[in-house]
């Protein structure tokens, strides 16, 4: 069966997830408004078609939620989700830490709800980690796979636990690093430069926390119950949250 994709929200995720999947199939994208919409449009390129009328996704044989990583804004999206689509349509969000079973219960269809937690920057990466909430179909479990491998990425079903496997053992890596930074003074580009050249990984964790964006990185933090380092709260309150912002634990031309 080939879905027709809904993606809701137009954030980098989102655009990234539109621009990879469009290339699979059909893709509608819900913008919150005119100016996300134009936003979107510019972001995502001519083969999704990006609306600003929810009902527009009724259509839409499987829809994943991209929005903020806050629980009270994704369960009221997705039960308004949920009285749009057609009852066989699953609903899917990607969260990386908040629980899968609550955000099922709000969008009043467990039997057909996914975590599809996809990572930036989609086009790049290739895991897919699936996170099921018990009461889930064997016929959603398999559609979501199916979709995921589809669309050229790996999936890896994961327990739904805060974080998942990657964000649950990476976010205390990452908040170390700034606090061994802190606590001898070194640069941000020497700890990076550390972990790339010694450990292999393609960023260092000071950049990786600027890429993810410090404020989304301390509200995950938060929820994994990860203590978050004061310099990354104090960036956040002087407005250096990352790339986004053109500034954090380093500064970016904009």
């Amino acid at each position: 069966m080939k879905e027709r994709l809904g993606i809701v929200g137009t954030g980098a995720i989102a655009a990234g997830l539109a621009r990879v999947a469009a290339e699979h199939g059909e893709v509608v994208v819900w913008a919150r408004s005119p100016e996300s919409h134009s936003r979107a449009v510019e972001a995502v390129g001519e083969e999704p078609a990006v609306t600003t009328d929810l009902d527009a996704l009724a259509g839409c044989t499987l829809v994943v939620e991209a929005v903020v990583e806050d629980r009270d804004v994704k369960s009221e999206l997705l039960a308004r989700l949920a009285a749009v689509v057609d009852h066989d349509a699953i609903l899917g969000s990607t969260t990386s830490s908040l629980s899968v079973a609550e955000l099922a219960q709000a969008s009043g269809r467990p039997e057909r709800f996914a975590a599809v937690h996809v990572f930036n920057p989609v086009e790049r990466m290739q895991l897919v980690e699936l996170a099921f909430p018990d009461g889930a179909t064997g016929d959603t479990r398999e559609r979501v796979r199916a979709w995921v491998e589809d669309i050229g990425k790996t999936p890896v079903e994961v327990p739904d636990e805060p974080g998942f496997v990657v964000n649950r053992l990476l976010f205390p890596y990452l908040f170390s690093a700034v606090e061994l930074a802190e606590r001898h003074n070194l640069e941000p580009s020497t700890v990076d430069d550390c972990m790339r050249l010694g450990a292999g990984h393609p960023m260092g964790p000071l950049a990786l926390l600027d890429f993810v964006g410090l404020d989304v990185a301390a509200a995950i933090g938060e929820e994994l119950g990860v203590a978050v380092p004061e310099r990354v709260r104090q960036l956040i309150d002087s407005g250096a949250l990352g790339r986004k912002s053109g500034r954090g634990f380093y500064s970016y031309a904009r």
